[in-house]
C-alpha cells in the first residue's frame, strides 16, 4: 500500500470512529460570523502577547496543524485568506480540544469561536473556544503543490489549485472586477443587456467552423453558436438603440495560448453609431478596466510594458504591412500580390484579391504588433457584414472594419454594420456558395437575417470583444487556459476516454 493509499485508509477509519462517537463529520450548516482578513485588519495594531475579549467565529479549511501536546497550532483558510488558532488545552473545551486533535488533518474544513489574539512573534490569531467539524477530508491536500511544474495538473484540478495557491484565486476575482466594470460603463451609456440563444438552427457572425449537434425532439440538426451578432442586429432592427450581450461562443477550432473552444464573448451594438465611435468605446473600456484592477494603465505582459491609455493607435492594414513588410501593397497590382505570396510560400485561407492582402498581414504583421493598436480599413472579401468605406481606395475595395492588436493577438472585432438589404444578400448568398464548395468557416445563408435587414436597419456601429483575451492582459497570464476555471482538456482517464466515445457513437445512431 502507498503512502497516499495509508493516508486513505486513515481517514476513513476516523469517519467510522466519528460517527461511533455520534459526532457527524458533514453537518447541514454552520453561521459563519468573521473571515480571516477582516479579523487580522481589524486587530493589526494589538501589541505583541495581549489578547481581547472580542469573540470571533470563523470557518474554513484546515491547512497546517502544529501539534505541541497540550498547545495546538493550525492555519485556517476561508474565502478571505487565511489565519492561526491556537488550542490550549486549559482554554479550549476539553471535548473539542480531543476532537482536533484526534480527527483533524490537513483538507479537514472546521468552525471554531474563540478569542482574538496576537502572538509574541506578533502574528493575530484566534485563541479558540470551541471547534466543530463541518466536512471531513477524505483525500489529502497536495504536498509541495507550489513545486509542480505540471500546469495540466493544476487546470483539470482546479479546485486544488485554487486551495493551494492564493494567487490563482486572485486573477479570478479580477476577472469579476473586470467584468462587473465593463457591465457599469455600458449601462451608464444606456446599454440593455440582452441575451441571444447557443442553440442555433443557422449559425452565422463569424469565420469559424461551428459544433454541430442534434435535437430528437424535433429531429433536426442544430449549431452552437459562434456569434451573437445576427440575434443582437435583429434587436436593432427591432427598436433597441443600444444593446450588448457578454455569450458563451463555441468555435470547431485550434487549442493553443490563445484559444479555447469555448469562450466568453462580448458584442456591443449602437444604432446611429460607426466604426469611429466603436474604437473610442472599445479603448475606453480597456482603459478603465485596467485602472480598476491595476491601479493603472499600465501592465506587465510576457516581459514587455503594455500601456492601455488613451488614445490608442490606429493604423490601415496596408500601412501596417508597408510599415512591418516593407511591402506596399497600394501600389502592386493583383498580380504582383499572387506572384509575392507564390514565392515566399504565405499561406493564403481563400481566392480573392482581399484574402490575399489580409495573408501578407498575418504572415508579417500581426506578432509584431506590441501595444494596442487598432488595425482599420480591411479589404471587402474579410466579411460580408461590414459597410464599405466612404472614402473609397484606389487598390481595392474597403470596409469599415477594425481589430485590436496588442502583444501579437487579435482583442476583438468591428464595424460600421452594413445596412444596405440588396448588398447584404448577395454577399450571404455568396458566403453560402463558399459553404458548399467546401470552406467550412463560410457561413449558411439566413433568410430571416436578411429579412430583418429588408425591414431597416439604422447606421450601426458594431464591436465584439473577446473577455478571456482581455482578463489574459489585464492580469499578466500567459494562457487563456489560465482565466478559465475550467479550460477544456484532453481526456486523461480511461473513463473519460470511453465516455467521449460513447459521445461519438450515440450521436452517429441519432444521425443514422
Amino acid at each position: 500500500m502507498g503512502r497516499e493509499e495509508q493516508i486513505i485508509a486513515e481517514r476513513k477509519k476516523k469517519l467510522e470512529e466519528l460517527e461511533k462517537a455520534g459526532i457527524n463529520p458533514y453537518p447541514h450548516k454552520y453561521e459563519q460570523k468573521d473571515f480571516s482578513t477582516e479579523i487580522k485588519d481589524k486587530y493589526a495594531k494589538l501589541k505583541n502577547n495581549d489578547r481581547t475579549e472580542d469573540n470571533v467565529k470563523i470557518s474554513g479549511r484546515v491547512m497546517t496543524v502544529r501539534d505541541l501536546g497540550k498547545l495546538i497550532f493550525s492555519t485556517v483558510q476561508d474565502s478571505k485568506g487565511k489565519i492561526q488558532i491556537i488550542l490550549k488545552s486549559e482554554e479550549t473545551d476539553d471535548k473539542d480540544f480531543e476532537i482536533f486533535k484526534k480527527f483533524i488533518d490537513s483538507g479537514d474544513i472546521v468552525g471554531v469561536e474563540g478569542k482574538v489574539m496576537k502572538t509574541k512573534t506578533g502574528e493575530v490569531s484566534v485563541l479558540v473556544q470551541k471547534l466543530k467539524i463541518l466536512a471531513k477530508s477524505v483525500l489529502p491536500l497536495p504536498e509541495k503543490w507550489h513545486g509542480i511544474q505540471d500546469k495540466e495538473e493544476r487546470y483539470r484540478k482546479r479546485y486544488l489549485d485554487l486551495i493551494m495557491n492564493p494567487d490563482v484565486k486572485k486573477v479570478f476575482e479580477k476577472r469579476t472586477i473586470i467584468i462587473d466594470t465593463i457591465r457599469e460603463i455600458l449601462k451608464k451609456k444606456g446599454f440593455n443587456e440582452v441575451d441571444t440563444p447557443y442553440l442555433q438552427a443557422i449559425y452565422g457572425g463569424a469565420k469559424a467552423k461551428p459544433f454541430k449537434t442534434h435535437l430528437n425532439a424535433l429531429d433536426m440538426d442544430l449549431f452552437l453558436a459562434i456569434s451573437p451578432e445576427l440575434y443582437l442586429k435583429r434587436l436593432i432592427v427591432g427598436g433597441y438603440d443600444k444593446v450588448f450581450t457578454m455569450a458563451r461562443c463555441f468555435r470547431n477550432e485550434g487549442i493553443d495560448r490563445w484559444h479555447n473552444p469555448e469562450f466568453t464573448n462580448m458584442e456591443i451594438y449602437q444604432a446611429y453609431a460607426d466604426y469611429n465611435n466603436m474604437m473610442d468605446l472599445f479603448e475606453e473600456i480597456y482603459e478603465t478596466c485596467c485602472k480598476k484592477v491595476n491601479g493603472t494603465t499600465k501592465v506587465e505582459f510576457r516581459g514587455k510594458t503594455v500601456d492601455f491609455k488613451r488614445p490608442w493607435k490606429r493604423m490601415t492594414m496596408a500601412a501596417a504591412i508597408k510599415k512591418f513588410a516593407d511591402i506596399d501593397v497600394e501600389k502592386m497590382s493583383e498580380k504582383e500580390v499572387c506572384e509575392y505570396i507564390k514565392k515566399n510560400n504565405i499561406e493564403c485561407h481563400s481566392e480573392g484579391w482581399g484574402w490575399k492582402i489580409q495573408s501578407l498581414f498575418e504572415h508579417y504583421c500581426e506578432d509584431k504588433i506590441e501595444q494596442p493598436t487598432f488595425i482599420i480599413d480591411h479589404p471587402l472579401e474579410t466579411t460580408p457584414l461590414c459597410k464599405k468605406h466612404r472614402d473609397g481606395s484606389k487598390f481595392c475595395t474597403l470596409i469599415e472594419r477594425f481589430e485590436p492588436f496588442c502583444m501579437g493577438a487579435e482583442l476583438g472585432n468591428a464595424y460600421s454594420e452594413l445596412n444596405d438589404p440588396i448588398l447584404q444578400r448577395e454577399l450571404l448568398e455568396e458566403q453560402e456558395k463558399m459553404l458548399s464548395s467546401g470552406d467550412e468557416e463560410a457561413n449558411p445563408f439566413d433568410e430571416d437575417f436578411v429579412n430583418a435587414i429588408e425591414t431597416g436597419m439604422p447606421p450601426t456601429g458594431g464591436l465584439g470583444l473577446g473577455i478571456d483575451r482581455m482578463i489574459m492582459l489585464l492580469t499578466g497570464q500567459e494562457s487563456i487556459r489560465d482565466v478559465l476555471f475550467f479550460p477544456f482538456m484532453k481526456p486523461e482517464t480511461v473513463n473519460e476516454k470511453i465516455n467521449v466515445q460513447e459521445t461519438i457513437e450515440k450521436d452517429k445512431k441519432v444521425k443514422k
